[in-house]
Order: C-alpha cells, then structure tokens, then sequence
C-alpha cells in the first residue's frame, strides 16, 4: 500500500516577499525623523537653530521693508515733473510725501530746496537723501553676512568635538568596533549639515536682499536724473521759480 505525504511547498516568490518585507520593516524601525536627528546633533544644535529662526526673522523683516520703500511708481516721476513745470511746488511737495516711500522722501526734500538753493544744493540733497534711506534699507543685512560665516563653523566645531569624544571613549574601553566609530559619527556630523543649511540660507537671503536694494538704487538715479533735467532747463526753471 502507497502512502501519499503532502508536504507544503513555498514558493521562491513567496520567500522573497517575506523577506523585503521583513528588511522593509526594519528599515522602518530604525528610520530617523527630523527631531530626532536634531536632537542627536549634542548642544551645538542649540545655537544652530537660534541662528535659523534669526535667519529666516531678518530676511522676511528686510524683504518686507524694501519691497515696500523701495516701491517707485512709474509716473512718479512725470507727475512730479508736471507739477513742477505749472509752478505748483507745494503741491509736488505734499504729494512726495504722501507716497511713504524712500523715493518719496528723498524727492520731497529735494523739492524743498526749489527756489532756495541752487541745482548744486539740490543735487546735493538727492544724494544724502537717499544715501540715508539706503542705509535704512541696508540696516541688519550684516548679521545675514554674519550668520553665513558663523553658522557652518559651529557644525564643524559640534562634529569635530563629536569626533574627539568618540575616539577618547575608545581608548577607554580599546573597542575600535566599526558600529560604534559609525554611529556616533553620523550623529556628530549632524551639526555640520545643519550649520551648512542655515549657510547656505543666510548666504542666498544675503545677495538677494541686497539685489532689491540695488534695482532701488538704479531707479532712483533714474528718476534723479529726469528730476534734474527739468530744473537744469533754463525757460523751465523759470516757470519753477
């Protein structure tokens, strides 16, 4: 008599499958959210992430001010020139002043100096007007600068200090496992990451910022200089006088 035994047969399949899923599961486990890297990267991460949220403070508050007292309409300049001609400097006057714009405080005072100083005063006004209002808009851009330096330098100090505990633990316990050099390195040199990324941030925050401040500053040289043309004309000066 023949006796049949049936033995279950597993698949390559269904093997493989059972495999990925258990290396996928512990991947899983021991996949790093974004606090928990943070806070492996030691006390270094704690200035790191002052200088950030002071990054992103200074760019938005700079990036604010001067898209709004860099903001020069385009007939700005026109109307004032208009104005000017029919002999209406008040009028001019008030209406610089009531763009509350860097243009439009450096025009009122210009225009304040119409039919009292010569074009040499008046050109003179322009310029440290406007020297100041520049100097308004360029105000706390240097720690952008400053952040940029110091920032990738704190993480290389917090990975090298990391560094220098991992190899003084060593010789403690004369264990120079590849596991443990690896693991406490990867968390040291957190710090490095993070310091570079606040960098980079404060670097681009930086020039950016400062190119706004340079299309201002053309703008109004541009506009300073159709300003001047028409009190440099002598019958149109006549009329402004």
């Amino acid at each position: 008599m023949t006796i049949l035994l049936q033995v279950p047969v597993t698949s390559a399949s269904a093997v493989a499958d059972s495999t990925a899923t258990a290396a996928a599961s512990a991947a899983a486990a021991q996949r790093l959210g974004l606090f928990d890297l943070v806070a492996k990267g030691g006390w270094v991460m704690v200035p790191i992430a002052f200088l950030f949220f002071a990054t992103l403070y200074l760019i938005i508050e700079r990036w604010i001010l001067i898209s709004k007292q860099g903001k020069v309409d385009e007939g700005f300049v026109d109307n004032v020139k208009d104005m000017l001609l029919q002999g209406n400097v008040k009028s001019a006057e008030s209406f610089c002043k009531n763009q509350r714009t860097a243009a439009g405080r450096v025009f009122e005072k210009a225009i304040g100096r119409v039919g009292v100083g010569t074009n040499k005063d008046i050109e003179n006004t322009i310029e440290t007007v406007g020297q100041i209002e520049l100097s308004r808009m360029e105000r706390n851009l240097g720690y952008l600068g400053i952040i940029a330096g110091i920032a990738p330098m704190l993480g290389f100090i917090g990975t090298i200090s990391g560094i220098i505990r991992i190899f003084y633990d060593i010789s403690l316990t004369d264990n120079i496992s590849v596991g443990i050099i690896a693991g406490g390195l990867y968390e040291k040199m957190i710090t490095s990451g993070a310091g570079l990324v606040v960098g980079v941030i404060a670097y681009t925050g930086y020039h950016l910022l400062n190119m706004m401040i340079e299309r201002f500053t053309l703008k109004l040289e541009m506009n300073a200089f159709d300003f001047m043309e028409v009190l440099q004309k002598p019958t149109e000066t006549a009329r402004v006088r």
